[in-house]
């Protein structure tokens, strides 16, 4: 494990068993967004890392291909775990959901036309809306805390390429990330 990916002295080093708890946990807790409560989990909860650390840890998961929140389960669990740690980890977020998932579809194919699963789904997504809010906020609350720079300029333009002029995605990452790291390369 290198220097860079090694935990932080101050953070408390979870066992595979705590893992494989904390990550269930959240997937239970967290249907249809488990970033809020990873967050949740593992920097108010647990300790196990910083509010800046977890932003660094999700910010390599969002490079990575697939879910952003599968991908942190298996960078946080090798962060702390090795090779068992992902693992550990990754059955812990993706294990529960599972069972749910295929429960619920065998009863949604028996009782899918009632018209009152589709209002209880209406206020599920809702309020799936709103977390994902609340985590945006709170990871970019160090961010804005810590220094106004260049930083949350770059979030800003992202935030309003993207949701306001409703730019593609694509198109404002390939303008924005190179902006992002000339900026910090000159800055440092």
């Amino acid at each position: 494990m290198s220097a860079a990916a090694a935990p932080s002295p101050t953070s408390v080093r979870p066992t595979l068993s705590e893992l494989f708890r904390a990550f269930a946990v959240v997937s239970v807790s967290g249907f249809g967004g488990a970033l809020p409560w990873a967050r949740r989990k593992i920097v108010d909860q647990k300790h196990w890392m910083t509010a800046e650390e977890f932003n660094e840890a999700f910010a390599l998961s969002q490079f990575l291909p697939g879910p952003n929140v599968v991908n942190f389960s298996v960078v946080f669990g090798s962060r702390f775990g090795g090779a068992p740690g992902a693992a550990v980890a990754l059955a812990g977020l993706m294990g529960p959901p599972l069972v749910i998932v295929t429960i619920l579809a065998v009863l949604y194919a028996r009782f899918g036309d009632l018209e009152v699963l589709s209002r209880i789904l209406a206020g599920i997504t809702a309020a799936a809306v709103g977390l994902l809010i609340a985590v945006v906020a709170k990871m970019a609350a160090p961010l804005f805390r810590k220094r106004w720079d260049w930083a949350p300029l770059i979030a800003i333009a992202a935030f309003i390429g993207v949701a306001i002029m409703q730019w593609p995605l694509p198109l404002v990452f390939l303008v924005l990330a190179p902006v992002s790291v000339a900026l910090a390369w000159v800055t440092r």
